[in-house]
């Protein structure tokens, strides 16, 4: 899968790398939704998750784990290794996203065209 074609087909998303030239950070708003070693193998990405369903989705995939070095309780790391179908991880990017478009305000949630 394309991870980086998957995030950066948000509205506002933008590619960013203020940790390190490997790890790819997608934000919208300035706000990040994800993180990708993307030239890792397998690739993975950690993405933010509302966190009853982070510990369901760790309980039902042995690859997705609590999110490497972020907070457990509302982080997820995927592997992207095939494994973990492949509209579960568009669906994990978006809900991704939404959880932190909505923590923005509504004036920059509606230039963003979103609901």
């Amino acid at each position: 899968m394309d991870l980086r074609a998957l995030c950066l087909d948000f509205a506002g998303a933008e590619e960013t790398y203020p940790f390190s030239p490997e790890a790819t950070v997608f934000k919208v708003r300035g706000k990040i939704f994800a993180i990708a070693l993307l030239d890792a193998t397998p690739p993975r990405i950690n993405l933010k998750c509302e966190p009853a369903l982070a510990e369901q989705l760790r309980a039902d995939h042995r690859s997705i784990t609590p999110g490497y070095h972020m907070n457990k309780r509302h982080w997820n790391t995927v592997l992207d290794d095939g494994s973990v179908p492949e509209q579960l991880m568009r669906d994990m990017v978006e809900d991704s996203y939404d959880l932190v478009v909505e923590s923005l305000p509504k004036r920059m949630r509606d230039d963003l065209g979103w609901p």
